[in-house]
């Protein structure tokens, strides 16, 4: 099943990004996007996860075209089939890690599993402020919040960038356990070569273009 359909993507802001961008996702699939800083790789994220509207182009997610979608109705698609992992994380700095999960729990109606918090090797600190965690354990905190929902599609912005390269692996390891068990796509930006070559397809936005490099 195809889980993303882009065609025709085009964006700019002070200057042009990218234009005739054309990407899709099937299920059991990963895909990755690298690129030097600037050339629009979170603004293209933020484009096919449906938080910015591009100049034009269609984005469509599970079959459904984005363009017209109400409100309501993005909200419980979001809600529901998609995860996004931010390079800032998005805490709830207030709350504990257990807490942060609870409310990713309640919204999704899906239970918090032990196997992911061992997985991400957090479970000894999930009961720690999230302002007491290090950076690295709110980025695995952040991965975790994401999984619990049971997303079909994750869209992670440098998700890794706290982590050394082993644990970083260790994450890669569990999106393409999770991507296999739960039917699931992910879309990948980093500026981790390595990262990106465990993906089955990488493109880099070069000359406001999308181009295959595997």
């Amino acid at each position: 099943m195809k889980l993303l359909e882009a065609s025709g993507i085009a964006h700019h802001f002070d200057y042009p990004l990218f234009s005739g961008v054309d990407l899709s996702i099937d299920s059991h699939e990963s895909v990755a996007i690298i690129g030097v800083s600037g050339s629009g790789k979170s603004t293209l994220l933020h484009i096919l996860s449906t938080l910015l509207t591009p100049d034009s182009g269609e984005v469509t997610l599970m079959g459904e075209s984005m363009e017209g979608l109400s409100n309501r109705g993005l909200v419980e698609l979001r809600r529901k089939q998609l995860g996004i992992i931010f390079q800032s994380h998005y805490l709830f700095k207030g709350f504990t890690g257990a807490e942060n999960l609870e409310v990713a729990s309640i919204l999704s109606n899906e239970p918090v599993e032990p196997e992911l918090l061992r997985a991400l090797k957090i479970e000894h600190v999930v009961n720690q402020k999230v302002t007491e965690l290090s950076g690295g354990q709110q980025q695995r905190l952040s991965v975790a919040r994401v999984l619990t929902k049971k997303p079909r599609l994750i869209y992670a912005d440098e998700p890794t960038g706290n982590l050394d390269l082993e644990t970083a692996c260790e994450v890669m390891d569990l999106f393409d356990s999770y991507i296999a068990k739960h039917d699931a796509g992910l879309l990948l930006v980093t500026h981790e070569l390595q990262l990106a070559d465990r993906c089955q397809r990488v493109y880099k936005l070069e000359e406001h273009q999308l181009v295959r490099v595997k």
